[in-house]
Parts: C-alpha cells; sequence; structure tokens
C-alpha cells in the first residue's frame, strides 16, 4: 500500500500540475484573443466615426470658397490655404491616435473663420482659447463636433459663444447657442452621438460630457483629462 500511495502520489501530482498550468496558458491564450479582437473592433469603430465627421466639414468650407470666387474673389486666396491646412490636418495628421493641441486648435479657428464669413450678417460668434502648455496631445477631430453643431442648429440672428481653456492638462469647452425648439433637437443630432462613442472609447473616466437645453439655448461643457 505505501508503495502504491508514493506510485499515485508521484504520478498524479504533477499530472495535476501540468494540467493546472496547461488551463492557465489555455485560459491567458483566450484572454489575448479577446482583448486583440476588442482592440480591432475599437479601432474598426474609431475609424469609421472619423470617416463620418471629415467629408462633412470639408464639404462646408469647399461651399465657402465656391460662393468667395464670385462674390469676392480677391479674398479666395487666404480661404484657400486655410482650406489646405485643413486638408493637411484631416489626410495626414488625424491618422495618427493623439495629435498636438496646437495642431487641433489651428484646425478649429481655421473652420470658425470659415463660419464666420460664410454666416456673415445672419450670425455672430465669440471665440477665445487658451492654454498653459503648447505640448498636450488630444484625439483627433474630437472638439470639432460639439462646435460644428453649434453652427448648424443655432437660430439666425444669434450669437454662438465658444470658449477652450486647459489647465493642469485639463481642456474645458463651453458652447452655447439658441435653437428653435420647432427643430430637431441639438442633443439628439447624430453629430454629439458620434462624441460620445468615440469619448467612451479613447477616453473612459477621463471626462465629462453635459448636455443642457434650457430656454431655447442649448449648452455643451466638456471636461476632458489630456494624456
Amino acid at each position: 500500500m505505501k508503495c502504491l500511495s508514493d506510485y499515485l502520489w508521484q504520478t498524479l501530482v504533477p499530472l495535476l500540475f501540468f494540467s493546472f498550468l496547461w488551463m492557465l496558458f489555455k485560459y491567458i491564450d483566450e484572454q489575448e484573443k479577446v482583448e486583440k479582437a476588442n482592440q480591432e473592433r475599437t479601432e474598426m469603430e474609431l475609424k469609421f466615426l472619423k470617416s463620418q465627421i471629415n467629408p462633412h466639414v470639408l464639404l462646408n468650407n469647399l461651399n465657402t470658397i465656391y460662393a468667395y470666387s464670385i462674390d469676392k474673389p480677391s479674398q479666395t486666396p487666404d480661404l484657400i490655404l486655410k482650406l489646405s491646412e485643413n486638408l493637411k490636418h484631416v489626410l495626414y495628421e488625424t491618422n495618427a491616435n493623439k495629435v498636438l493641441l496646437e495642431k487641433e486648435l489651428n484646425f478649429i479657428e481655421n473652420y470658425i473663420e470659415f463660419q464666420r464669413i460664410r454666416t456673415q450678417g445672419i450670425k455672430k460668434v465669440k471665440y477665445t482659447a487658451t492654454t498653459d502648455d503648447k505640448n498636450y496631445s488630444i484625439a483627433p477631430l474630437l472638439l470639432i463636433t460639439i462646435i460644428e453643431n453649434a453652427f448648424k442648429h443655432s437660430s439666425v440672428h444669434s450669437e454662438i459663444h465658444i470658449n477652450i481653456e486647459v489647465v493642469n492638462g485639463v481642456l474645458t469647452l463651453k458652447c452655447t447657442n439658441l435653437f428653435d425648439p420647432n427643430k430637431t433637437q441639438n442633443s439628439d443630432t447624430i453629430g454629439l452621438k458620434n462624441l460620445k462613442k468615440r469619448l467612451l472609447l479613447i477616453y473612459p473616466d477621463q471626462h465629462e460630457l453635459q448636455l443642457n437645453e434650457k430656454d431655447n439655448l442649448f449648452s455643451v461643457l466638456l471636461n476632458l483629462h489630456l494624456n
């Protein structure tokens, strides 16, 4: 019996040990496959969400240039230069997961300048941007969704207020505009739904997005912890 007990001990213990190791490595391998699949799905979804943004923004700019080439041809070259800068930003720099905040702000300023021209005499724009450091990074084409939504859904002969401030690595974007309650509500737009998805994918637990509608005033407050 002693010999049998020793034999079983010497046989079963290594067998159980190696069986445990095999199950552990199999579990780790499965987890890696699941994580890889989730990462690929996230990357594909981000690319799809970005593809929804790019053509729409650029099409608006092209329409503005077309109108100016007819009415004010002397100012068209400057607009073409701004559009060229934005095209470069969208086509080349936004392929990265993060871009310099300075470049993203320049993209936004060019966009707002186009909108100022396009809505001249119809809407007023008050825009300010300050940062305590130019070396922050941010996910590309993230803030433009909020700003574009304000121009798209604001009432005629109203003011749009846009303020961007970065302090100690925290970006705060405040944007307000009047809207027509008889039209589609601002918070239901595809662009803002797109933004919510991107924030959850890129900045989980690192952002706070507030959308408010009161007395025909729509406001957006975004707090974002930059890396």
